[in-house]
C-alpha cells in the first residue's frame, strides 16, 4: 500500500538487562535503525517488562510528551514535581516534561512482572511548565468501541498533551468492524496490536504488530479474532 509502513513484532529492537525487556519499535538507546527514527511526532513505542522488585532510579527528561500506558501489573511513580502514585491496568499516566523533570518507576511487587508500553511524543510547544496527570479508565467503553484516551484539549475525554493528536483504545470481538476517521489535517495513524488480529484497510496486523498509515482521512478496522489494539493519530511533520 501507498504511503504506509509495517513494522513486524519480531522486527523491533531488542534489549534485555536481566531487570528490564524492552522491545522497540523505533530507535532508542542502543537500538538504531536510520529507517525507523519515529512516525511523525510519535518518537517511541516501547514495550517493557520490569521485573519484581526493580525499576528505572531517577532520571530526567525535558521537552518530551511522555505516555505510560501499564497492562499488566502496577508501577510505583515519584517525580521531581511531587507526584507519588500508583499506575496499574485501566490507567494512563501522562507528563509534560517541559523545562525538565526527574523521575522513578519501580515495579513494588515481589512476584509479578509490570508490562507496559512506554510512548514518547514531540511537543508543539517547548519549555512549558512540567505537568503530570493521570486517569482510570473504563475498559467497557472500548469493547467493540474505540475509546478516546488522549487529545490535544484539557477538557476532552482522556489525557491531554501538548500536540495535536489523539489515541483510542479498541476491544474488538472476532467479526466486528469500524471506521476511523483521522481527527487532524497532516494527521497520519499508527497502529499498535496488544493482543489478537486485526486487519486495518486490508493490512493484516498480528500481536504486537505496528502499522503506519497517512495521506488519508479515514481507515477501516477489522478484527480477524478477538483483538485489543491502540490507535495512535499524529501529526506528521515533526
Amino acid at each position: 500500500m501507498k504511503n504506509t509502513v509495517l513494522h513486524k513484532a519480531d522486527t523491533r529492537g531488542l534489549a534485555n538487562h536481566g531487570w528490564l525487556k524492552s522491545q522497540q519499535t523505533f530507535s532508542f538507546a542502543n537500538y538504531y535503525d536510520p529507517q525507523r527514527m519515529h512516525f511523525g511526532v510519535l518518537r517511541v513505542l516501547n514495550d517493557d517488562v520490569v521485573a519484581p522488585g526493580r525499576g528505572f532510579g531517577t532520571h530526567p527528561h525535558d521537552n518530551m510528551e511522555i505516555i505510560s500506558i501499564p497492562l499488566e501489573g502496577d508501577l510505583q511513580h515519584k517525580d521531581s514535581m511531587g507526584n507519588v502514585a500508583t499506575i496499574r491496568n485501566g490507567d494512563i499516566q501522562v507528563m509534560s516534561a517541559g523545562t525538565g523533570i526527574q523521575h522513578s518507576e519501580y515495579n513494588a511487587s515481589k512476584d509479578q512482572p509490570v508490562k507496559f508500553l512506554q510512548i514518547w511524543v514531540f511537543p508543539n510547544k517547548r519549555n512549558v511548565e512540567p505537568r503530570y496527570d493521570q486517569i482510570s479508565l473504563n475498559p467497557n467503553d472500548r469493547h467493540n468501541k474505540l475509546q478516546q484516551i488522549l487529545s490535544p484539549n484539557p477538557t476532552d475525554t482522556g489525557v491531554w498533551i501538548h500536540q495535536n493528536a489523539w489515541f483510542h483504545l479498541g476491544r474488538f470481538d472476532k467479526d466486528h468492524s469500524a471506521d476511523y476517521a483521522v481527527k487532524a489535517k497532516g494527521n497520519g495513524l499508527y497502529v499498535f496490536t496488544l493482543n489478537g488480529t486485526i486487519a486495518v484497510n486490508g493490512q493484516t496486523l498480528n500481536t504486537r504488530d505496528g502499522f503506519g498509515i497517512w495521506d488519508t482521512d479515514k481507515v477501516s478496522i477489522r478484527a480477524d479474532s478477538d483483538a485489543e489494539f491502540l490507535l495512535m493519530d499524529v501529526p506528521m511533520a515533526v
